[in-house]
This record gives C-alpha cells, structure tokens and sequence, in this order.
C-alpha cells in the first residue's frame, strides 16, 4: 500500500508521500533513545503537566483533525469528532493517575524478613524505546491509548501508522512536539510495513505494541520473539451479541444496531454475531432489520450521515466476498447485501444482516469488516456460550439478560477480555482492554496497560 491519503468517499488519491529511507529512520530511533535518557528521569508531575498541555491542544484542534481523519478513512464526521474528544479524556486521566498506579509498592512486612532482607519495594520504572504499529480504523484513539500511558511511564514512542492515514499520524508527532515534549519523545515513522522489522530489532528499541490483523500481529511477535522483545497484540474480533428473553429488547435492538455500524462496521469490537434465544429471535430479528434499513448511508462529511464508505476498495471487496459466499450457501440477507444504489464513487456497503448463517460459509469463522451482521437462532444460555465460544478470536462480548444466574454463566464460560451486560462494548482508560485467543495478547488501558511496557522492579535491601 503505497503512503498516501485516498478519499474513501470518493476514490480520489488527495496527497501522496515519500517513506523515509534507511538514514531518516537511523535518526529517528537515535533521537528516540537519547530522549530516552532524559524522560525517563522526569517526575510524574512533569510528564503530567506536558501530557495535559497536549489534551489542551487537541480540544483546540478537535473539528480541523475530525475533518482529517474523515478525508483519510472514511468514518462519519460526528464519530471523528467524537474521537478526538475521547483521546483528549484519556490524556487527562493518565496524567492524573499515572503516578498512583505507578506507585512503588511494599509488600508484607513478614514475607520480606523471610526474604532476609530489611525491607523490600517493588518499583516501577520505564523500559526505554516502545514501537507502535498502528491501525487506521481509530487513527487518532489507537495511538493515544498507546502514547499517553507509555509517556507517563517515562517511555519514548517511535509510530508506525498505517500508511492510508499519514496525515493523521504527522498530526501526532506535531500535537506533541507543540505540547513542548522534547524533541524526540514521540515521533511517527513514515515507513511501509516491510520496514517494520528492522526498526524492530534495532537494539535501541525496547519493545512493539501493534493492533491490527492476524498475518501482523504474526509477524512483529515473531521478529521480536526472536530479538527477546517484550509485545503487546490486539488483534482480529468477530463479538457476540447474545440476547436472551429477559433482556429489555427495545433497548437492545438499538444498541444492536450502532453495536455493529459504529466506525462504518469496522471496529475490532463490533459486535459482529447476533445470538438470539428462540422466544424473542424472531421479534429481534424484524425489529434490527427494519432500524438497519433505516440508517442514512452517505457522504461522511454530512452532519446526518449514520454510515460512510469501508476505508478501502480492498476492504470492501473482502466484505463482499464473505457475503456472497454466505448467500451461495443458503444466508438470507433480510436487507442490504450490495453496494447501495447512486452511489458512483466511493465504497459504499449497505448494513446488511443475514440470517440462516451455518458452519460451512466462510463468515461463520472470519471477521466481516464492515456493516455486515450475521443473526443466529439459540435454544438456551448454554448453546449461547457455545456458539459465542465457537470462533478463533475472543476480545470481547455483549449479553443482554436480567437474569442473574445467566450473567454468572456468561461471566464464567465466554472466551473473551470482556463481557458486558445489558450495554455495549466500549474502551475507557480506567478500564483493560484486550483479548485471548487469536486476538491477542496484553492488556492496554488501566493500570494494567501502563505497566504492561515497565520494568517492574525488586529492591531488596539487608542489612545497613
């Protein structure tokens, strides 16, 4: 994929840019480690003040980088802006509790004399020089939920963006060189991807973090497996929506529906598989049709747009592939299944759900990105499980039920980072975030997260 900006909306190449060569990406990694050397010995207070500067400074840009992120992949105006905001709370909230979840720890006063020692602390310290591949379905989200716990570790940040949204990444590394963090603190590296290793196993850099499809999480685990390199991977999902008859089913319907349009369908945490119980399957099934027929597909730029184009051309022939398989063999699209009507340029999908969905079509297992839903016919909470469970990936999961003992069940048995009852999934920076199975591995967000990239550390002292 060639380094430039394509409008989704309309297939028009806007601006193209030049990767950076062997020497600029030398000079980056270098200036990223002498950073490094100074950052990390900043108090919590100074790393705080700048993180803080920069949430200022995104509130201030927050409609001119929603227009960008718009032009670049594509996602409604409303949910760009929406994003920005988000990113600015999330820089706010590790500037404010970077230094307690950070805090050195002491354990018990007897297991530290059995140890032989005086007394012992457990200290957090920073790890040096972290690499971010970064995705371009939440350009902007993706990499502050990255930056904002690493920096306030006292990390520096090399990012490797996706290359269809290179504005918004140089817009990162300017938001926080004018937030006054020094100069190589965070910097964005305009590479393709077959770049990537070897930034990787540059010595300087101490670990990856990457969000993105199997076949990349695959590769950056297994060059820095080889190198001894601590990562990180959020990876592929294909969420259940599990809906059983207790649930309030007008609210769920609706939450249904932006569950699976959100970002134009493409987002790792998308509810994607809608497991309905028999008694309420059927009302379920009409009344989601009927709100998804009813969404405004359109120019992304249009305050009342609900649904804009795929990111990619690429990404919407994927899309139709999985759907055409699943029609062959024997789905019903109860609405949409194609490109919507007068819509020239651009890729544009209509939401679509299908019913009848088995085994053997090829949507059952892979993830559809994009506005797509996929419905299925349940007897009981066990065979709910069952089916939820029957997928390689596991990061998160919807269930609506007032039913205590099914949540209990659903708690227990779901293979996923999370479950969330009666409401939609959602990250938030008190909150971990990741999944098991071929989603990945690590937590980011939380006090999980920000230590997920620190070198946690045993001070054992004696006698004195």
């Amino acid at each position: 994929m060639p380094i430039a900006t394509v409008d989704p909306a309309t297939g028009e190449t806007l601006k193209t840019f030049h990767a950076l060569d062997d020497g600029d990406v030398e000079r980056r990694i270098a200036a990223a480690s002498a950073a490094y050397t100074h950052h990390r010995t900043t108090s919590f207070e100074e790393r705080a003040a700048l993180l803080n500067r920069a949430a200022d400074l995104l509130d201030e840009d927050r409609d001119g980088i929603a227009r960008t992120m718009t032009t670049e992949m594509g996602k409604p105006v409303t949910a760009a802006r929406a994003e920005a905001a988000k990113c600015a709370k999330a820089m706010r909230w590790y500037a404010g509790h970077a230094a307690g979840l950070l805090a050195d720890e002491h354990p018990d006063e007897k297991d530290v004399r059995d140890s032989g020692a005086t007394r012992a602390v457990v200290r957090y310290r920073p790890i040096g020089v972290v690499l971010a591949v970064m995705p371009w379905n939440f350009p902007l989200w993706q990499v502050v939920r990255f930056a904002a716990p690493a920096l306030m570790a006292g990390n520096t940040g090399l990012l490797k963006h996706a290359s269809n949204v290179p504005q918004t990444a140089l817009y990162l590394e300017d938001l926080f060189r004018r937030a006054g963090y020094p100069e190589g603190c965070f910097q964005t590296l305009l590479i393709g991807s077959g770049a990537v290793e070897a930034v990787l196993r540059d010595p300087r850099v101490a670990a990856a973090t990457l969000t993105g499809s199997e076949p990349a999480g695959r590769a950056v685990a297994s060059a820095a497996g080889d190198a001894i390199k601590k990562t990180v991977l959020e990876l592929g999902g294909s969420d259940p929506f599990i809906v059983m008859p207790s649930a309030d089913l007008d609210r769920a319907v609706a939450t249904a529906v932006t569950a699976r349009v959100q970002n134009n369908g493409q987002s790792c945490i998308a509810a994607k598989r809608f497991i309905v119980h028999e008694d309420v399957h059927d009302a379920f099934r009409d009344r989601f049709t009927a709100a998804m027929r009813e969404l405004t597909v359109g120019d992304p730029m249009d305050e009342s747009t609900d649904v804009g184009p795929l990111a990619t051309e690429q990404g919407r022939a994927d899309l139709e592939e999985l759907v055409e398989d699943a029609v062959a063999h024997g789905a019903e699209a109860t609405c949409g299944g194609r490109r919507p009507p007068g819509f020239d340029r651009g890729w544009y999908y209509e939401p679509t759900v299908l019913t009848g969905v088995t085994e053997e079509m090829r949507i059952h297992r892979e993830e559809a990105f994009g506005p797509v839903a996929t419905l299925y016919r349940v007897t009981g909470p066990e065979e709910a499980v069952a089916l939820a469970n029957d997928t390689p990936f596991g990061l998160s999961s919807n269930a609506w039920t007032r039913d205590r003992a099914e949540q209990e069940l659903f708690s227990r048995d779901i293979e996923a980072g999370g479950v969330f009852f009666n409401g939609m999934t959602a990250s938030h920076p008190a909150l971990p975030f990741g999944g098991v199975k071929r989603s990945g591995y690590g937590r980011e967000l939380s006090g999980h997260g920000i230590r997920e990239f620190c070198n946690i550390t045993t001070l054992w002292h004696g006698e004195e």
